[in-house]
Formats: C-alpha cells, sequence, structure tokens
C-alpha cells in the first residue's frame, strides 16, 4: 500500500472551503480531473454518511467514486473511504483525509490520499487530485 499528500494554499476561509468540499454541489464543481463537470453528486457530510460522485473525463470516459464519512469536524478535518464503482475495476478500499488550517491569506489545505494500491495508483491519483485541485482554486476565485 502506498500514499500521496498534496498540501495547497487557497483564498478562502476554512468554513468556506469545508462546504465546498462536503456539499453535494460543492463537490460538483471541483472532483475530476477535466475542466468537465461532474455529472452526479451526492454527499451526507456526517460520520457515517454516505457520498458518491460521478464525472466524465475529456476522453469521454465515466469514473465513479464512492464511499462513507468517517470523521468530520466542521471547517477542520474530514476523513472518508474511497473506493471507485460503477464500471472500473475496484482495487479495494482506500482512505482521504483532508485538514483545513487556517492561514492568513485563506486556508492551507492538507489532502492525503491513503491506502492506494501500488506506485502506479499513487501516481494516477496525484495527476487526477493535482488537477482537481486547479478546478478548485477557480471555483474559489469565482466565489470571492
Amino acid at each position: 500500500m502506498t500514499s500521496l499528500t498534496l498540501v495547497r494554499r487557497v483564498k478562502a476561509r476554512p468554513s468556506i472551503v469545508f462546504d465546498v468540499m462536503t456539499t453535494a454541489d460543492g463537490i460538483g464543481r471541483w472532483w475530476g480531473p477535466d475542466a468537465l463537470p461532474v455529472m452526479e453528486a451526492e454527499s451526507d457530510p456526517r460520520p457515517g454518511g454516505s457520498y458518491r460522485v460521478r464525472f466524465r473525463t475529456s476522453d469521454g470516459l465515466e469514473h465513479e467514486s464512492s464511499g462513507k464519512f468517517l470523521e468530520v469536524t466542521p471547517h477542520t478535518r474530514i476523513v472518508m473511504s474511497w473506493r471507485w464503482t460503477g464500471g472500473l475495476e475496484d482495487p479495494g478500499e482506500s482512505r482521504v483525509e483532508i485538514v483545513l488550517r487556517p492561514v492568513p491569506e485563506g486556508t492551507e489545505i492538507t489532502f492525503t490520499h491513503a491506502l492506494l494500491d501500488n506506485e502506479e495508483s499513487r501516481r494516477s491519483h496525484e495527476d487526477g487530485w493535482t488537477r482537481a485541485f486547479k478546478k478548485l482554486d477557480a471555483y474559489l476565485a469565482e466565489l470571492s
């Protein structure tokens, strides 16, 4: 098993970032690696609540992930299980942890995706999440 950690700073308060990362509307604005919008997003951001996200990439393929919220501390921390569903080969369940820390210019996000199957999966997820964070930056700029 392997993991990746990304640290980003965004120009928005932790409360705004938290909402964008946990609500179906917010998730729909930034998940997925391409500029295409999310096709479906469902979210029940409480411990034991579930989420599901389906998106299409620029190559025309549809991808879906789902899981459960394991820990939710408003404006500070989100931990959730992650599993590819909807037709992709299932490499098993992994875990996403998002920590939000206020900084003078907004929020520092520490994003860790752990329990990934192998190094190839880690590289692929790192590329996808890095591109998704670019969408997050653009969306948060729209909100300002």
